[in-house]
């Protein structure tokens, strides 16, 4: 680990004066919809101007920043993590000091931590519970989701409360951790008939608990007992048939719902379906730096430690191509955030699990390294362009949890949440360096492109070519109002129709070359029949809410697709495959 200063506890000389003004030149600020040379003057935390030189006039004793070839972006969003999570008879290692400090090492300027309460735990004394912890410790901005662990009229009395008067907007509901968070269909309807009357946004952890536990059970029995049997309890149509099912309950109560760590190609298949299904609208997928970064080759290796790092749920894919393919959703649009999934544990913890992967502690790193991550992989590797990376990193987490623009854009009345960006430098991730708690990296090794040689936290320096000085309790609790514009403009038909299908059709026009070389083959659903095979096909102007199937073979290890057609994005609205009944002739396309 680092061996960087030790916490304060008060801002210290070094943060305080001449730093609570500072002027930022010969940059090239770069936000989710453009990019454009401009210099940048704060003061006390609050951006105050953004233009040409020549328009400002410097006062003194102001700290002046050359930054000349590099960026200037909004600092990062983390929109995924679990500081000081207990779980499975350990506690997670990173707690609300170390894991801020980490995030703000690689340009992270705000984390939204996830509140669990046990099962049938007041979720208001869960929630206090997770900001007597935080408060105290954060070094940078944070804000709270909280986890629907049981269902009952008083869970649905406190979701109002949350919403109503303690800044929590979305709430994370579970179809996996069968007999510990696990909902079941029904439940999962009124919550999230109970979330949209509250103009909030739903969350959902979507793997199959059910097969799951029968998968353990016989995995268990035939002697798999290792980190290998994570991952072939939960293959990835597990995770693909719960998202695919968690779209469809949220879609019928007309419910917002951000599927949180979409790990496989399949299960990204379904959430870019279902977001085509319904034109943007209801639907918004997340996935994790781990994703991105690494694979589920890991499982397999003899070293026990090694292989446990990398335990987390949903887990890593054996499919080597699947981050790159990830990466194409997100440069897409069919994915919309990048996460870290942060829950670490040391190797006497992943120890626990040793004769039984079930009791292996779930998680992994991703703080820290998340920005430069997706640089690396995104940017550098041709598939993102600076600004698509500024929105997965950061802009769609702000506006998703309506803290836009507050957060999330470099703009005159912004947040003083900024980072200078050297795009061509390069760093060696290592558990050595990092500035975690842990005592592991998954992405050991690995050199990335990208990396933050200034990041300003409310406008105060806190990283400077590689020095870290932040300040124990610097960071604030940054409520999440319900009713995202982002979210619910559209449900509501706030915005136009017709003006939001202009907008697409002027975004896939300037796009379509890119997406052709990113060459992203979504396999097409085909709409079911009404049970009477011989009557009538579905008719494409009746219902948009078609269920679908993966049109191909899959192997499960391998998990690679045999597509037969690729999806035309243009016409999928206004066509639909109907399949030919019992010696009927084709209908063609309408």
């Amino acid at each position: 680990m680092s061996t960087s200063p030790k916490p304060v506890k008060k801002v210290p000389i070094h943060l305080q004066s001449a730093q609570n003004r500072v002027y930022i030149k010969n940059g090239e600020i770069v936000n989710h919809d453009k990019s454009f040379k401009a210099d940048v003057y704060i003061e006390d935390g609050i951006i105050k101007f953004v233009g040409p030189p020549s328009e400002i006039t410097i006062p003194g004793g102001v700290r002046i920043i050359d930054a000349a070839g590099r960026l200037i972006i909004p600092g990062g969003i983390d929109p995924h993590t679990h500081m000081q999570l207990p779980f499975g008879g350990a506690v997670a290692v990173d707690d609300f000091y170390h894991g801020t400090k980490a995030a703000i090492a690689g340009g992270t300027t705000m984390i939204i931590d996830f509140v669990l309460p046990n099962k049938h735990e007041s979720m208001i004394e869960a929630y206090d519970k997770w900001r007597s912890w935080a408060d105290p410790k954060v070094c940078c901005d944070y804000g709270l989701h909280v986890g629907i662990t049981w269902w009952s009229k008083s869970v649905s009395e406190e979701i109002g409360i949350l919403c109503k008067e303690l800044g929590v907007n979305s709430f994370k509901t579970f179809m996996a951790y069968k007999g510990l968070y696990q909902l079941n269909d029904a439940d999962l309807l009124d919550v999230f008939e109970r979330i949209r009357s509250l103009n909030a946004v739903a969350m959902v952890h979507a793997e199959n608990g059910d097969i799951i536990a029968k998968n353990t059970q016989r995995l268990l029995a035939e002697g798999i007992t290792g980190p290998e049997g994570h991952e072939l309890s939960r293959q990835e149509e597990v995770e693909a048939e719960a998202v695919h099912r968690a779209c469809i309950l949220a879609h019928q109560v007309n419910c917002p719902l951000y599927v949180v760590h979409v790990m496989s190609k399949s299960a990204g298949i379904e959430v870019a379906r279902a977001r085509q299904r319904y034109r943007g609208r209801f639907i918004m997928g997340e996935t994790l730096a781990a994703a991105l970064g690494t694979d589920g080759t890991h499982y397999r290796c003899q070293h026990f430690d090694h292989a446990a790092a990398h335990v987390l749920s949903p887990p890593l894919r054996p499919d080597k191509t699947t981050p790159e393919f990830l990466m194409k959703l997100l440069a897409n649009d069919d994915l919309q955030l990048t996460g870290s999934d942060n829950c670490t544990f040391n190797k006497e913890h992943k120890a626990k699990g040793l004769n039984d992967f079930t009791k292996i502690p779930n998680g992994v790193n991703g703080v820290e390294d998340r920005m430069s991550l997706v640089w690396e992989k995104g940017v550098h590797a041709g598939l993102l362009d600076p600004c698509r990376f500024v929105a997965v990193t950061s802009t769609n987490a702000a506006k998703i949890f309506n803290i836009y623009p507050q957060k999330g854009r470099i703009a005159v009345g912004s947040d003083a949440d900024v980072v200078i960006w050297n795009p061509n430098a390069t760093r060696t991730i290592s558990k050595d360096t990092h500035h975690q708690a842990c005592d592991f990296n998954i992405f050991e090794g690995m050199t990335v492109h990208g990396v933050p040689e200034f990041v300003l936290v409310h406008g105060r320096i806190c990283v400077e070519n590689g020095l870290v000085r932040v300040a124990e309790g610097f960071g604030r609790f940054v409520p999440t109002p319900v009713r995202p514009p982002f979210v619910y403009d559209i449900i509501e038909g706030k915005v136009k129709p017709t003006a939001d299908e202009q907008h697409e059709e002027k975004m896939n026009g300037n796009m379509a070359k890119k997406f052709a070389e990113l060459d992203i083959q979504i396999p097409p659903e085909e709409p079911i029949f009404d049970g009477n095979l011989a009557g009538p096909a579905i008719s494409p102007t009746s219902t948009h809410t078609m269920l679908g199937r993966v049109d191909g073979k899959r192997d499960m290890q391998e998990s690679s697709f045999s597509i037969s057609e690729e999806l035309d994005r243009s016409s999928v609205r206004a066509c639909i495959r109907v399949k030919n009944p019992p010696g009927g002739k084709s209908s063609g396309f309408w």
